[in-house]
């Protein structure tokens, strides 16, 4: 029997529980939800499971008492195979009057209003929650020596952490990626294929079954390598039709592009990065467009059929690589602390990879390097100059300035007042 690994979600997941009638705890296909869900339930019901998929089906239409009754609270797993359940969860709830009934869990964002049976958006009886695969903390894959919380509720704290990971352990954590059933097979080829397998039931069967829409398995393919070549970019999806048209034998637009994009961001395959708009001196335009990224670096290395070794002989590629995997960890430790992450580029070309800005208005400029010392300067560099175009009299001065760093033996606190910490010893 597999033990459970507990992840960041699991309180957040308990709050939502305490303050709203149901949860809808959504994202990638096998990052954990429904092990995380179970953690909190009293009763289950798995609408996937293939022996009695039929009859609960059947219950929806004839009997959705049968669904919904058990103790609560009650995980209806997969629950968007039978989209009735929706207003059945919320008009129950209603009715009940308690908080904490319902846990829906899902690998698919649900369809528009107008396309289920759905009459209700749920507002005020359920809240959304999304999970994404494991961070290096909950993997055991890090030391926490060094709290994102922390950094914000005590930004004058000595920063200290040992990093015990060379660059080929951190290009093999990006290639394993943060899926449950990788995390304990150690340092191995078969902890490798799990990536592997995810990508394969996308292109096969994910991508096509999310909107019941039929696409072609090798475009899929050639989009996903394209989308891979640009992490951490803003292309648009111009560039990713000229980026794959030479090897597309047929036609293709942007609408066409567009659509195979929607569908992976429809699974949670696709994560992109929203721009960060703060207060400047100066009058510089800031570019607004979304960066691209994927879930989880894995699923970028696969698609580019590429290895840790592979990684670590190309740094240019690893840079882009690694870049996603700490945008994957710093979005789930932002989440306790009520916190998104936005990436910052204006039309001078200052840019900072990951912001993590909180609902009461702190956040952190972070810059993503592999490591060593020029790499770190130039981090160091670059968000020195923003902190110092912020203009502090219109918006907070930010927390702390960070260089999130693959390699370098600690974690610790510079001169100028930049942190630098290795991924290796990043928590919540």
């Amino acid at each position: 029997m597999e033990v459970y690994r507990p992840r960041i979600i699991d309180s957040i997941l308990k709050e939502e529980l305490d303050a709203m009638g149901a949860v809808l705890l959504e994202g990638a296909k096998a990052c954990g939800k429904t092990s995380s869900a179970e953690q909190a339930a009293n009763s289950v019901i798995y609408m996937d499971d293939p022996v009695k998929r039929n009859q609960y089906l059947q219950m929806v239409d004839t009997d959705i008492s049968f669904i919904l009754d058990g103790a609560s609270p009650r995980l209806i797993d997969e629950w968007q195979i039978a989209t009735k359940i929706w207003d059945a969860v919320r008009f129950e709830v209603d009715h009940r009057g308690k908080d904490g009934q319902f846990i829906l869990t899902g690998s698919a964002v649900p369809p528009p209003k107008e396309k289920m049976e759905m009459k209700h958006s749920g507002a005020g009886r359920i809240s959304w929650l999304t999970m994404r695969p494991m961070t290096l903390w909950e993997s055991s894959d890090s030391t926490g020596e060094v709290s994102l919380g922390n950094l914000f509720s005590n930004p004058d704290e000595t920063v200290r952490g040992i990093n015990r990971h060379k660059l080929l352990d951190i290009a093999f954590l990006s290639c394993r990626g943060g899926w449950p059933r990788a995390v304990d097979k150690g340092f191995s080829k078969s902890a490798l294929r799990q990536a592997v397998n995810y990508f394969e039931a996308i292109v096969r069967t994910d991508i096509s079954r999310v909107d019941n829409v039929e696409r072609d398995e090798e475009r899929t393919r050639r989009i996903m390598r394209s989308y891979a070549r640009h992490q951490g970019t803003q292309a648009s999806a111009s560039t990713i039709l000229q980026d794959i048209k030479e090897n597309d034998s047929t036609e293709i637009s942007d609408k066409t592009v567009y659509s195979y994009i929607n569908a992976l961001k429809s699974i949670f395959v696709i994560e992109d990065m929203p721009a960060w708009s703060p207060n400047l001196r100066s009058k510089s335009a800031i570019r607004t467009l979304d960066t691209r990224y994927y879930v989880d670096p894995s699923v970028a290395c696969v698609a580019l059929g590429i290895g840790p070794e592979d990684l670590v002989n190309d740094l240019n590629t690893f840079g882009f690589i690694f870049e996603c995997l700490c945008v994957r960890d710093l979005r789930v430790y932002a989440q306790p602390l009520d916190g998104k992450v936005y990436h910052f580029r204006d039309r001078t070309g200052l840019e900072c990879d990951a912001v993590v800005h909180l609902r009461n208005g702190c956040y952190g400029l972070v810059e993503i390097k592999l490591g060593g010392d020029k790499l770190i300067n130039e981090g160091a560099a670059n968000l020195i100059e923003l902190r110092n175009r912020i203009d502090t009299t219109k918006m907070k001065a930010p927390s702390f300035e960070m260089v999130l760093t693959a390699v370098g033996d600690y974690a610790y606190r510079r001169t100028d007042g930049v942190l630098v910490v290795p991924v290796g010893c990043l928590k919540d």
